[in-house]
């Protein structure tokens, strides 16, 4: 989400600041929402405009009386009106054909009406969204059999920075694997990270365990421990930042592909979703992207516990992770052992489908609840979690040693614990780098594609009770848009050595309200349309959980599912309408999932 990003819906956001955000337990720091909006400003709104985003009316003004959009031109045509009209020009935004441009708000009209114009949106926040995970998704299991560890494969960590942490050496502590360094941060040149969300997540997408090899109950190591990494920093020191500067790290990703191979972007942020994934600028970028190669993982949201409407979470999906090209992750709770057994949803993972398009989302899931990873000291997640978040060397190496100075214990505050889709993003981030590194040609979709086909489908069909931390229960349902096609499965995807022969978006649910049953309609060039060995029963399962062609709304598992508007009118029509206002305090309120930084589930 500067709207803010944040991580994945979480609590605190303020539905006026329209921010990004990222999806991890400690919540950032919210941006002052100015009294003036636009509406106020112009004394009318832009319903009904075509080309104005649906939440540009509830936008703040600037103090200096202009307003921060992202501008698309229609392609081919000149951005100099744009340009022109313009007090400041923040971005070029060549990736998505756009601007993004501070321009007074008396000219906004203007700028609408031009036919050079394709679409106007508000530079919306972002946040991020926030142990070890790599047993549960057989992690260890496929870097011994397939001799993989990430070596020579880039991971753009779109994020708050990342600290230069002993863990991101490399494995004979002679040079960093931090190759790439910039800050998209305006007034800001720094790329460390004052907020300490990004160096977590690089820590488990890449950390070597070097700082708890010695004197931890445990060696904390990433799914990719060599992988290196270019730290590409969007959010600052509260853990916000705008559309634009993600938009503009994703095109240097691009640009930056070929000198760093980098094959995979970790984004552990997102924001509401305002529009159709069709014109969202955001959205646009990550497309971008994936087309030129890059496998773009997205943080589902924190979103799962929202229940303003009587809609249980569904619905929740945010930005980018709407777009169906993208791998988009929930998160899991471990229960903090290593079988899965007994892993169930995380309360506060988003469910889809997501708003306005009705994409089955998420794709996938993977571990994200009480995750240990690097901590940046001093950073602010290092103040705001509580204290037993925090893990520190024993006072020995363990309790049979009589010297407790024989091992070396490594200094204090080098880990901490989080939990949110952003910690569960960079495992299927960490995954994704060790199958290209296995196989140089395999596209982006061919990695979704073997990920959800093989990812572990064992949940039973019931609906589940989670307790959060502070023992507040939730019920979750053992559906598609609660777990996609299931838990990811490292070893399991890179023993299937199946030709993908197509794209991997994912599917929109059409729900018939008259025969109250929902189909699953899929493009022409999607892989799991075209064949029994893509058939949705193996995407998604063998039994009516996993949803095949038609669910029916009848069935055990999906029961009176407000996903398909049994239970409440005014659920129906949050998850189902059209007619959503974002940006608007009534549909979202002041509460996050995650706030006060919130440690997760028990």
């Amino acid at each position: 989400m500067k709207a803010q990003v944040r991580p994945e819906r979480t609590a605190g956001w303020q539905a006026g600041l329209l921010a990004l955000s990222l999806l991890s337990s400690a919540m950032a720091v919210a941006a002052p929402n100015h009294a003036l909006k636009v509406a106020d400003a112009l004394g009318h709104t832009h319903r009904g405009w075509s080309k104005a985003a649906p939440d540009i009316d509830a936008f703040p003004v600037n103090p200096d009386g202009t307003v921060s959009v992202i501008v698309q031109f229609n392609k081919g045509e000149d951005h100099g009106v744009g340009l022109a009209l313009a007090k400041r020009v923040k971005r070029h935004l060549n990736i998505v054909n756009a601007e993004a441009l501070d321009i007074p708000v008396g000219l906004l009209e203007q700028l609408l009406r031009h036919p050079q114009i394709a679409y106007v949106t508000p530079n919306r926040r972002n946040t991020a969204k926030w142990d070890d995970a790599a047993p549960a998704v057989n992690a260890p299991s496929a870097r011994q059999n397939y001799g993989v560890d990430g070596s020579g494969i880039g991971i753009a960590i779109i994020d708050s920075g990342v600290y230069q942490h002993d863990d991101l050496q490399t494995a004979d502590m002679t040079g960093s694997r931090i190759v790439y360094s910039e800050s998209f941060v305006t007034g800001d040149p720094s790329t460390d990270d004052p907020y300490g969300h990004g160096t977590h997540v690089a820590g488990i997408v890449a950390g070597n365990g070097h700082d708890s090899a010695l004197g931890y109950i445990e060696q904390y190591l990433g799914i990719a421990p060599n992988a290196n990494i270019i730290n590409l920093r969007v959010l600052d020191a509260n853990g916000a930042g705008d559309d634009s500067s993600v938009i503009a790290a994703i095109d240097r990703a691009v640009q930056l592909q070929g000198q760093y191979n980098i094959r995979v972007i970790n984004l552990s942020l997102g924001r509401p979703v305002y529009e159709s994934y069709t014109v969202d600028p955001l959205c646009q970028a990550v497309e971008r992207a994936w087309q030129a190669g890059i496998v773009v993982v997205v943080a589902a949201g924190n979103m799962g516990r929202d229940n303003s409407f009587g809609e249980q979470g569904y619905g929740t999906i945010e930005a980018p992770g709407n777009d169906p090209n993208v791998i988009t992750v929930g998160a899991m709770n471990e229960h903090r052992n290593w079988s899965r057994d007994d892993d169930v949803i995380a309360s506060y993972s988003s469910k889809g489908p997501t708003m306005l398009d009705h994409i089955v989302k998420p794709d996938l899931v993977a571990p994200g609840n009480r995750i240990t990873s690097l901590q940046v000291p001093g950073s602010v997640l290092a103040t705001l979690v509580r204290p037993n978040a925090l893990l520190n060397p024993l006072n020995g190496c363990g309790a049979a040693d009589s010297d407790p100075t024989a091992c070396g214990v490594s200094a204090t505050g080098q880990y901490v614990q989080l939990s949110g889709t952003s910690m569960a993003t960079p495992v299927v981030a960490g995954a994704a780098a060790l199958m290209v590194q296995a196989n140089s040609s395999a596209t982006p979709d061919s990695v979704k594609a073997l990920m959800m086909k093989n990812a572990w489908k064992g949940y039973p069909q019931a609906t589940n009770i989670v307790y959060d931390a502070d023992g507040i229960p939730y019920s979750t349902q053992t559906d598609i848009f609660t777990y996609g096609a299931g838990y990811l499965d490292i070893q399991a995807t890179m023993a299937d050595d199946t030709v993908v022969p197509g794209g991997a978006a994912s599917p929109e649910a059409v729900f018939d309200p008259n025969t109250g049953t929902a189909t699953l309609v899929n493009g022409l060039s999607v892989v799991w349309a075209q064949s029994v060995v893509w058939g949705q029963s193996v995407v998604w399962g063998q039994s009516v959980v996993w949803g095949q062609n038609e669910v029916a709304d009848n069935s055990v598992v999906w029961g009176q599912s407000v996903v398909w508007g049994q239970m409440d009118t005014s659920a129906c029509s949050v998850v189902w309408g059209q007619s959503v206002v974002w940006g608007q305090s009534v549909v979202w309120g002041q509460a996050s999932a995650l706030a006060n930084s919130d440690p997760g589930d028990n």
